[in-house]
């Protein structure tokens, strides 16, 4: 079992260690089991059991299931815990399945949050439900082709194995989805008993395959009640309990499962959100709406605003926050190793506001 934990140090700021210990450094692991030698994040540090002994690897990623939170909690995941990893930068969802589909790092896949400024169609972008932030319509009823938007390498067509995701109805058929499944066989479900059951069912073949299962519940519980609530602990036993009995299958076949995250959580309060639609000095500045996501949000400045955006910052909420420009960001290696996407200077703006402790910075539009 293989966690996200984004503790690694650059700079006195957390960000991933992408030399051996990223969940982009994992995906490279499976790549080159399975005849992919192009991935450049070898090196991972966790030691794994060796991949040929298995016909079968399983990879189920669990939204939003820190490395902080299993090591708090009794039970079946705990105890195969291999050892923490890190996410990607930043560490959000968007941006961190994308790298799961791709086996790359933001610094080549380009995408850079949950919104993504999208400057070929001028847009803030939603990128897993493909819609303009603050719209409900999707990019492709405006005529946007999503495919080549993305125009991203799909994971699974680079294995020399049969492939397989299985991942909720609601999920499996979006176009973000269509758009990074290449090959792969796609597979939906309902509940965790039918997630179980699916994986179960798939593994009792016996064949030689690489799974990718999703689960995003523990996330979506954890943004509604705080990652530190019953409910949610409610969840991760009811989670263990459902796996635990997947575990009984695999003892009967050459399957290996890993269990990662895509990131943590950091549970905030009200008073510790900076709205910038509050502060009109600030909002003043920002020729776009906020990119990224609530820890670490892409700014786009006016030009003649740097000095009183940075000012105000720097003067109101120096506690709060770290500013940085996002050209030095991408060069501390926040991102990645290697060559950098195309759009990916268009993609992080003027300035990156990294919060401290469990600070969060927001802004609305009006349709939101």
């Amino acid at each position: 079992m293989v966690l996200d934990q984004t503790k690694s140090e650059l700079s006195n700021v957390h960000f991933p260690n992408y030399r051996g210990q990223s969940i982009v450094n994992l995906m490279s692991h499976l790549a080159r089991h399975y005849g992919d030698n192009t991935n450049l994040y070898d090196g991972l540090t966790l030691n794994l059991p060796n991949l040929t002994d298995f016909d079968q690897i399983v990879l189920l990623v669990v939204d939003g299931m820190g490395y902080d939170y299993v090591q708090s909690q009794p039970g079946l995941f705990r105890e195969h815990c291999v050892g923490p990893l890190t996410s990607v930068f930043p560490s959000t969802t968007a941006t961190s399945i994308t790298a799961f589909f791709t086996g790359q790092a933001p610094q080549q896949h380009g995408i850079t949050g949950w919104f993504t400024y999208l400057q070929e169609i001028e847009q803030v972008t939603a990128v897993l439900p493909c819609m303009p932030r603050g719209e409900k319509q999707s990019l492709s009823t405006q005529g946007v082709d999503i495919q080549r938007l993305y125009n991203h390498p799909v994971f699974f067509d680079g294995l020399n194995v049969e492939s397989g995701i299985v991942a909720p109805n609601w999920i499996i058929g979006t176009e973000f989805n269509q758009a990074h499944t290449g090959s792969a066989i796609a597979q939906g479900y309902e509940s965790l008993d039918e997630m179980v059951e699916q994986l179960s069912n798939t593994l009792k073949q016996g064949k030689k395959q690489y799974i990718y299962a999703y689960w995003p519940e523990f996330d979506h519980l954890s943004h509604v009640n705080g990652n530190g609530s019953e409910r949610v602990a409610e969840h991760f036993h009811l989670l263990q309990s459902a796996l635990a009995q997947l575990v009984k299958v695999v003892r009967q076949t050459k399957t290996l499962v890993l269990i990662t995250a895509d990131h943590g959580f950091i549970d905030t309060e009200r008073e510790r959100m900076l709205v910038v639609n509050e502060h009109p000095h600030l909002h003043d500045c920002l020729r776009l709406p906020l990119c990224g996501e609530p820890r670490s949000a892409f700014c786009y400045v006016h030009d003649d605003k740097h000095e009183q955006f940075v000012d105000y910052l720097e003067n109101e909420f120096s506690d709060w926050l770290k500013i940085e420009k996002s050209t030095d960001v991408l060069q501390q290696g926040a991102f990645g190793l290697g060559e950098v996407h195309p759009k990916l200077h268009q993609r992080i703006g003027d300035y990156t506001l990294i919060m401290k402790e469990n600070y969060v910075i927001k802004d609305w539009l009006p349709t939101e």
